[in-house]
């Protein structure tokens, strides 16, 4: 699809109206379709999502994707791309192919490889591209992000050729432990809750990891497949990888819990900057105490359009 085609869209445009972002407690937030995201887009938290894209890789053992897509991609979307990271090392990968990273901030770099191209775009609106367009869709951590996630699922469908996969990362943000050394009432099991309760109240869930699949077979899809990983908070596992990846983990948690926090927590649960920087500082305690054996689960999903569509 080329450049030309994606200055007559709807699409918006890099201009002065995307980059004059909103600051709110001291972060700062996009400017386009303002509100529809509450994380921050500035270098802090640019920084969480770098560290969060090696740590899934390492935990993928290198891999970019799970789903079966072999090497003959000819399009591939990126939804929700953020640094746009994950979609320059796809690229990189697949020089032949036409890589699209889609996000609401421009904060992807200018140096891409040369078959890559960032768009300013909203996956909640209607998308710009054809249908039986893409060999593959991705997506990562969008939890908190779509509010009406069975049409996301039935426009990736819509969009992808038939054959092609949907590919899909998530994380539940609900900490667990299996030796009940996290209680009902630690700071981490209210964390889960209290974001739990802003999704609900803000009208787009966080608990997508859970209920990927689900939506996924529900829109169509067939040939779902669903991983899940245990990614431990901090380095108490015995297990070395999963000791790596728990110091990793510690490493993207204290870099984003301010980020994921703020916005929510002061616009959707009316609380205080000053009662969220207390909750905040909790939270770090409780997230470097060695004697919690905390850890997240990580959902890695996929699913191929028929081959054969009515």
């Amino acid at each position: 699809m080329s450049a030309q085609c994606h200055s007559a869209s709807d699409t918006t445009s890099l201009n002065s109206e995307i980059t004059t972002y909103r600051y709110e407690n001291g972060r700062r937030y996009h400017a386009y379709k303002d509100g529809a995201y509450w994380a921050p887009n500035d270098d802090k938290q640019n920084t969480q999502l770098d560290i969060a894209h090696h740590m899934f890789t390492l935990l993928l053992d290198g891999r970019l994707q799970l789903a079966p897509t072999g090497n003959s991609i000819q399009r591939a979307l990126d939804i929700g791309t953020g640094t746009g990271i994950w979609a320059i090392d796809f690229a990189d990968e697949h020089p032949s192919a036409e890589v699209i990273g889609t996000d609401l901030s421009p904060i992807q770099p200018s140096f891409i490889p040369p078959n890559l191209q960032f768009v300013i775009d909203d996956a909640s609106e209607d998308w710009i591209y054809p249908a039986n367009y893409f060999d593959l869709i991705h997506t990562r951590t969008l939890y908190g992000a779509i509010a009406d996630w069975p049409q996301f699922y039935r426009k990736a469908l819509r969009h992808l050729r038939p054959g092609g996969w949907f590919d899909q990362l998530e994380m539940s943000i609900q900490f667990r432990s299996d030796d009940e050394t996290l209680t009902e009432d630690h700071v981490l099991s209210i964390w889960s809750k209290t974001f739990i309760e802003a999704g609900e109240k803000l009208g787009k869930t966080f608990r997508i990891a859970e209920l990927a699949a689900g939506y996924m077979r529900d829109a169509g899809f067939q040939n779902v497949v669903e991983h899940r990983y245990k990614l431990p908070v901090g380095p108490w596992s015995r297990d070395k990888k999963l000791k790596s990846l728990g110091i990793w983990n510690l490493v993207h948690c204290e870099h984003g819990i301010e980020g994921w926090a703020m916005a929510l927590l002061t616009r959707v649960m009316k609380w205080t900057f000053a009662e969220v920087q207390v909750f905040l500082a909790q939270m770090r305690k409780g997230l470097r105490d060695p004697n919690i054996h905390a850890y997240f689960e990580v959902v890695a999903v996929y699913g191929q359009k028929p081959i054969h569509t009515v």
